[in-house]
Order: structure tokens, then sequence, then C-alpha cells
């Protein structure tokens, strides 16, 4: 690369945020386009780079659990998003929260105080043609963008939906009908705050959820042949699971097992847990209640629940379209448009779902164009790490029906010898054998190896 070039990333979400800090940190130039504030998505409430849209958790941290694997794992690479995540985490059990407006904070200042990165906040009015480039325009581009992204794909762009949880005013809550408990006691085992509910209050729940109005979808949100809204499995709307059988929420986000209520020393019937939103506890989210129903249906429903007649809701859920690419049959492994070397896609577009899985991509990404920059290819991700079973979910063309999904043991191949039938033992043992094999990936793609004209 000449001094007058630079990476063009596309988009200040997770993704392009991650991308360009390993980029920058391996002394490759940067421009970063972010669109806000000159215009703005319909999940984006503030103009700050790495806004987290939905859920203010990074979910799980244990090593037992892939996406807490994941986290190590990027950590272990110097990861812009999980080190500034780690800074900002507010107690969340055993899940990695964060105060949002803290969060963003960190990873806009780490950016600016670095020199070979430029921030553009304007829209970019077309793909560059030449060059490398990484679109991390996240799940919901600008109809512009969408249009030059499915002009280059052709009939490979697709679409799914979730949905964003209400997020309420701490102090509106009648504590008196509530219990401090994480689940099994995790994390410093008052994390979560619990709204215990008997049988009739959880069925009239239902019934709500249920009877409720919804927002209707618009004709270009359905699937056509399924007569549906095809919505991603790993983030449905409550009603949509309470449509599902009377005991599904029961199993699901409302599930009491591990939360036995210290005032009575019995186990609820079902319970509502609510998550600090921000470090100092000020607003809760209401865990897993992402939902399409109507604004004013939301309020009567969830003002039910024992301890919120008298809420304040500071956010409520609200409904979005998401857009991802069918990856599998577009994308190489380092996540390179196969039909356009030196474009690469990162972060949920890409079928990547979840932040932890976002920022993972735009690693990837990054990493990639900083080799392609200095006229090489970079090492391939280990397999058998949870870095590794990102790629490969990105990379299986096994099924024509290409889904978003979160990051799983699935695609981890079996220890050798005897399988261990403690699951935790043995996925506590994949995950050992995971690190040993990153920390040495870590090595070869370390920021010293590179030397940018």
């Amino acid at each position: 690369m000449s001094q007058f070039d630079a990476v063009t990333v596309i988009g200040g979400g997770l993704a392009g945020c991650e991308a360009a800090y390993q980029l920058a940190r391996r002394g490759v130039r940067v421009r970063l386009y972010e669109r806000r504030p000159q215009s703005s998505g319909p999940a984006h409430h503030t103009d700050k780079l790495a806004e987290l849209v939905c859920s203010n958790s990074l979910r799980g941290v244990a090593l037992e659990n892939c996406v807490g694997l994941l986290k190590e794992e990027l950590a272990r690479l110097d990861s812009l998003i999980v080190t500034s995540a780690r800074e900002a985490a507010v107690p969340a059990g055993g899940a990695l929260a964060v105060d949002r407006e803290r969060f963003s904070a960190i990873v806009e200042s780490r950016l600016l105080g670095m020199s070979n990165v430029e921030i553009v906040r304007e829209e970019l009015p077309a793909i560059p043609a030449t060059g490398l480039v990484i679109v991390a325009c996240g799940p919901l581009p600008s109809p512009a963008l969408a249009a030059q992204i499915d002009a280059l794909l052709g009939s490979g762009r697709l679409h799914y939906y979730d949905a964003a949880a209400p997020i309420v005013a701490t102090e509106s809550i009648d504590m008196s009908a509530t219990y401090r408990k994480s689940r099994y006691d995790k994390g410093d085992g008052e994390d979560y705050l619990n709204i215990p509910l008997d049988k009739e209050q959880y069925q009239q729940f239902i019934a709500d959820l249920r009877d409720l109005p919804r927002h209707d979808p618009k004709d270009f949100e359905l699937d056509v042949a399924a007569g549906k809204v095809p919505y991603f499995e790993g983030c449905l709307p409550i009603e949509e699971m309470a449509a599902r059988g009377e005991d599904t929420l029961r199993y699901g986000p409302l599930k009491p097992v591990g939360l036995r209520d210290p005032r009575t020393d019995k186990i609820p019937y079902a319970v509502v847990q609510l998550r600090n939103e921000d470090a100092d506890g000020k607003s809760l989210n209401l865990v897993g209640f992402q939902t399409r129903l109507t604004w004013p249906a939301q309020k009567e429903a969830f003002n039910k629940l024992p301890g919120l007649a008298n809420a304040e809701w500071l956010r409520l859920g609200v409904m979005h379209r998401n857009t991802f690419i069918d990856a599998p049959r577009l994308l190489d492994a380092q996540l390179q448009l196969r039909s356009r070397p030196g474009l690469y896609f990162a972060g949920q577009i890409t079928g990547a779902e979840g932040y932890v899985e976002a920022a993972a991509c735009g690693m990837m990404a990054g990493i990639a164009a900083a080799y392609a920059a200095i006229g090489s290819v970079a090492p391939a991700v280990p397999v058998d790490t949870a870095l590794g079973a990102v790629v490969a979910h990105l990379q299986n063309t096994a099924s024509p029906d290409f889904q978003p999904a979160n990051v799983t043991w699935t695609w981890f191949s079996p220890l050798p010898g005897k399988p261990n039938r403690d699951k935790r033992a043995r996925r506590g043992a994949l995950a050992a054998r995971a690190l040993e094999r990153i920390d040495a990936f870590a090595v070869h793609v370390a920021p010293r190896e590179f030397a940018v004209p």
C-alpha cells in the first residue's frame, strides 16, 4: 500500500469498529464510515460508535459456554470490543453485560486515539469499486447501501427479523414484590431482580400475550412462500413463544429453575428476570422480553406483572428488520466475497448472530484485510476453536437454507479417547484445547509481524 491508501470500513458498529482497530494496530491506515448522525437506522437511538441496539448483554462468560469461550479467545487476540466491554461491565450474574454509554465511549475514544484511523461521519455514496473494503453495515443497512449490496450479490440477499426488549426505570418498581438472585447464585448471587409469578398470574400473562394487539407486519417483511415473518429462532418475540404452548415460556426466559425465592424458600411457578442496563442500576431490561406487541398492549400486559403496576417505561419493545447474506455460497473462509477479491463482509450481515459473533467477524475481516494490504494471506483461523466455529457456520454449504446462528459447540471435533459424560467437564476440556490453539494463532497474527509500506 502507498501512504495515500487506506482500507475502507463501512459501518461503525461492533464489527466495523473491531475491524478498524485490528487494521490500525497492524499499521494499516483505515477510513471508517459511519452515517450517523447524518442519518440513522430504525434501531439506533444515538450517534455513538458501537451502539448496542438491543440487549446490553454479551451473554455468558463461563468457558463451558461457547460464547464465553469466544469472548476469551477474542480477548487473547486483543479485541477492542471484548476488552472495552469488560471495562464497562455491570453486574449480570454469569453474563457479561455493560453500561451502554460507557461501552460506546470507550470504543470510540480508543479509535480516535489511533493516528491511522480516520472516522468519517457520513454515508459512503457507493461501495468503492477498487481497493480493500470491509462492509460492516450491520443487519440494517441504509436503503442505498442495501441496494448496492443486492446488486453485488444478485439473489444472495435474504431477510430475518428480531426484536428489542423493554427497559424500565428501577425506582418505579415496587420492590416488595421482587427479590434479588442470580440463577444458581452465579456471579455475585444477586445480579438479577426477580418477579415471581404464581400459576394464575402466569396464565393471565400468557393470555395477554396471545390476545393483545400486535404490530402488523408489512408486506416486505413476510416470507411469501411460508406466509409468515421469518423470525430468528434464537430471538423470538415473547408473544410468539406464548403462542407455541402454555409452558413454552416457563421452560424458556421465564423458567424458575435455580431461582428459589428466599422469602418463601420455594421455587415460583415462573419468574420474570430483570437485568441492569447501566452501571448505577437506574434502569433494568426485561430479560427475554423482545416483542412486537403494540406499545399500549405492552403497557397493559407488563403493568399487570407484580411490582410493575406503576412502571416507568424508558423504552418499550420495538420490532425491526434485519438483512443477511448467503455467506456459505458468497464468502470464502476469510469473509471475502468470492466474486470480488478485496471486498470483505463482517458482522451480523454475514449471518453470524450476536454481538460477540459480530465482533469476531470484524476481527477476522480486519486481520485478513491487513494481510492483503501487504500482499499476503492471513493464516487460517484454527479449527476446534470458538472463532473457528463462527467460520464453520459461515462456510456451511450442507444446508441449502442458510440461517443466522449464534456460535455453538456443533463445529468442535470430539477429544480423543472415551467421551466424558459430564457435559461441563467435557466442554471445559474442549475450551482448554481451543485456548491453546488460539494462543498459538495469536503469535502468528501479532502486529509485530507487519511492516506496511
